[in-house]
């Protein structure tokens, strides 16, 4: 069987970066970069404008930056396996990674597969309706696009992120509107009174969000109260789903200790995992800020992790 240095699972700014750092270190790094698991890129390939990542002033288009990281990855010397990977075996060294098409041993493996956004199956919000046409899930990343500005924006949640969000939002919307289904929050006592206390949030209780309305981009939601049964059809310039992530890990089958949100526990202030030799870059295993620039450098670790851990293990 087929035995590499180093395997890196999944795609988008944590993988493509390993993989340009496991390149450039000689390497010669295999990424296994998803098929039918979700687009080759991450969730950057489903994102418009990028506003917010160094070195592009005027922004870029999300698939366009991933396609750049892409091409550098490749240009290095790193090979792609466009398939998903249906199973590792961590057991014993060289580690197993059996992918849809391809089986391979590996003496290090990298896991940056990444987080999907939790969305509503609301009418007007999926693919091919008004998604990244005024409906996201991330309000730090899109927030500040001009479609959003000098609008009303809705939030869905009830949590600490949710409320977060919101606060976020408020230095571009002219009124946000925390929608919430029950008749209390569930976040942290202060952000509960943070978020009542602010004069450009109204908290909607007891409400859901029924139906995304526009023509190019959002126009209007339609909310009902869950206590009267009204609907109501109101002005929204964007809806920010905040209801939380999942963590792509279900291909691990508990071969690595997770955090109790599911998200992959690495040692602090590096990118190992509880497996020697197994190492976490990205969303897996950051639950916390979630953005393509903090992924990328956690990418950069793990490859600087993973090539002082070979190279160790090559002399010892």
């Amino acid at each position: 069987m087929d035995k590499r240095k180093l395997i890196i699972i999944g795609s988008g700014p944590a993988a493509y970066t390993a993989g340009i750092y496991a390149a450039r270190a000689n390497l010669s790094p295999v990424v296994f970069e998803g098929f039918y698991s979700g687009p080759s890129g991450g969730q950057l390939m489903t994102t418009t404008e990028v506003e917010n990542y160094p070195g592009f002033p005027d922004g870029i288009l999300g698939p366009d930056l991933m396609q750049q990281f892409r091409l550098q990855a490749a240009k290095m010397g790193t090979t792609f396996l466009t398939e998903d990977v249906l199973s590792v075996d961590f057991s014993s060294s060289p580690f197993l990674v059996k992918g849809s098409k391809t089986t391979l041993q590996a003496s290090a493996v990298i896991i940056a597969t990444g987080a999907t956004a939790k969305r509503l199956d609301v009418l007007g919000a999926g693919e091919g309706e008004f998604w990244q046409k005024g409906v996201t899930a991330c309000a730090v990343c899109d927030g500040a696009a001009p479609i959003f500005r000098n609008q009303d924006l809705y939030v869905i949640g009830g949590g600490d992120s949710a409320i977060e969000e919101a606060i976020f939002l408020t230095k571009f919307g002219k009124k946000v509107f925390l929608v919430h289904r029950r008749d209390e929050l569930r976040a942290s006592k202060v952000m509960i009174q943070r978020v009542l206390n602010h004069p450009k949030v109204e908290v909607l209780w007891n409400t859901v969000l029924v139906q995304v309305l526009g023509d190019t981009i959002v126009r209007s939601v339609i909310l009902e109260n869950l206590q009267t049964k009204e609907k109501k059809t109101r002005e929204a310039g964007g809806v920010f789903f905040a209801i939380g992530h999942t963590p792509n890990t279900s291909f691990l089958s508990g071969q690595v200790t997770l955090e109790p949100n599911g998200y992959i526990q690495v040692q602090p202030g590096s990118t190992k995992t509880s497996v020697e030799g197994v190492f976490a870059a990205g969303d897996v295993q950051d639950h916390i800020y979630r953005q393509a620039v903090t992924a990328a450098g956690s990418g950069c670790m793990a490859a600087l992790d993973a090539e002082r851990w070979l190279s160790h293990k090559e002399f010892s």
